[in-house]
């Protein structure tokens, strides 16, 4: 065997910014972007942490590059397979969906490091991002309204969002399944999404003036509590520091330690507080059900409705578990895994062919667009939210039943 040459002493290899870039996004991705350091990245690719800078001026930017390379090669897969449907929205949606499904699985871990650590790009690499993926998503919303011609704008962005979320869900779980088999079914759940007829979507009944109660006013607990978690949320939990908490609730940071022994336990109580929003829910709607379908929809607007009236929670919960004590983190992560599992019994209870694998699948989409939707500034106010993010969700998981 010939052994491979290295480059002469003294000359850097031509892919060294590449390398750099797939050392970054591995290191992200295992241990969230504050806990790697710029030496961390250099060590993983060969070289000292002054190399580095040959290339990269700094972390953040590393991140910019590695997530604006993603964008592209997703943007020219599914531009390449809109041209070849020369205009025809029923030949395009097939092999655009497909080629979707295919870049996603392909760039897992990118789809990740963009949906949980996106956060901390520079402010100009996020706006460029959403510039590139804005005009290929206005070519999408085009070609979905040529496939839907009944629905309005508004609720074609709608649906072609949730498409995006359900790609998107392959980021947030560790599902084993074998390629072409995940590619053809998320390309079927995303295709679900387009056809389903859940908007319009009728007006949800006012809520009955009876049933509203005066509230009684917030602890200093309760304020502190509400404020950390708008700030993990909007910040990240490293970039949040106690005397952010204090500001935005009128007390010096010290004054919270009277509350809170520590940052990490104001993290620790919402995330309990999350879990134990979902586990009731879930208790409810298995026990009015009359069998596992009625289950599905109960808990599926269970989770709907508990997504949008706790949004800086849900999003806190999925995704800050790691900077949790190991313990605390251990056990809300099985709290987890045993929630999503449930909504995976269901569905197979409902499709006894079908694989844990597909199920587990099927529910992560299902809940990713639940989570997705309600944080778009253009979706928040829509009155019947709820209870369409809930429908599209369904549609997912009628279609994951439905026999290949």
């Amino acid at each position: 065997m010939t052994a491979e040459l290295s480059p002469p002493r003294g000359r850097r290899p031509r892919n060294r910014k590449a390398q750099l870039a797939e050392a970054a996004a591995e290191l992200f991705g295992k241990r969230g972007y504050h806990a790697v350091g710029v030496n961390d990245i250099a060590a993983a690719a060969g070289i000292t942490g002054p190399a580095l800078y040959r290339h990269f001026p700094n972390k953040q930017a590393l991140l910019g590059h590695v997530l604006l390379t993603g964008v592209d090669v997703l943007i020219d897969r599914l531009d390449t397979a809109i041209a070849a449907a020369h205009g025809d929205p029923e030949r395009c949606v097939g092999p655009l969906l497909h080629a979707a499904a295919e870049v996603s699985i392909e760039q897992r871990e990118l789809t990740a490091l963009w949906r949980w650590q996106g956060r901390h790009l520079h402010a100009g690499d996020q706006q460029e991002i959403r510039r590139r993926m804005g005009g290929s998503l206005a070519r999408y919303v085009t070609g979905l309204r040529g496939l839907r011609p009944e629905l309005d704008r508004a609720d074609t962005e709608l649906l072609t969002f949730a498409v995006m979320s359900v790609y998107g869900s392959v980021g947030d779980h560790h599902v084993n399944y074998a390629r072409e088999p995940f590619e053809r079914l998320l390309a079927r759940l995303a295709e679900a999404v387009v056809r389903s007829d859940v908007v319009p979507a009728a007006e949800e009944p006012a809520a009955a003036a009876w049933r509203s109660r005066a509230q009684p006013a917030a602890s200093r607990r309760e304020e502190l509590l509400s404020a950390a978690t708008r700030l993990f949320r909007e910040r990240g939990y490293h970039a949040v520091s106690m005397e952010d908490i204090g500001a935005v609730t009128g007390i010096a940071g010290p004054s919270i330690y009277k509350h809170f022994a520590a940052k990490s336990d104001i993290l620790l109580a919402s995330c309990r507080r999350m879990a134990d929003r979902l586990h009731l829910g879930l208790e409810h709607a298995l026990a009015e059900a009359t069998d596992p379908v009625d289950a599905l929809h109960r808990l599926t607007r269970s989770y709907a409705d508990t997504v949008q009236r706790s949004d800086d929670l849900i999003s806190v919960y999925t995704s800050e578990l790691v900077n949790l004590p190991e313990r605390d983190a251990k056990e809300l992560r099985r709290l987890q895994r045993s929630y999503v599992a449930e909504w995976v019994r269901l569905l197979r209870e409902t499709a006894p062919g079908s694989t844990e694998a597909e199920a587990r699948v099927a529910v992560h989409a299902a809940l990713t667009v639940i989570n997705d939707l309600p944080r778009s500034r253009r979706f928040a106010a829509r009155p019947t939210l709820t209870a369409e993010t809930a429908e599209i969700a369904m549609a997912i998981l009628r279609e994951a039943a439905r026999p290949s």
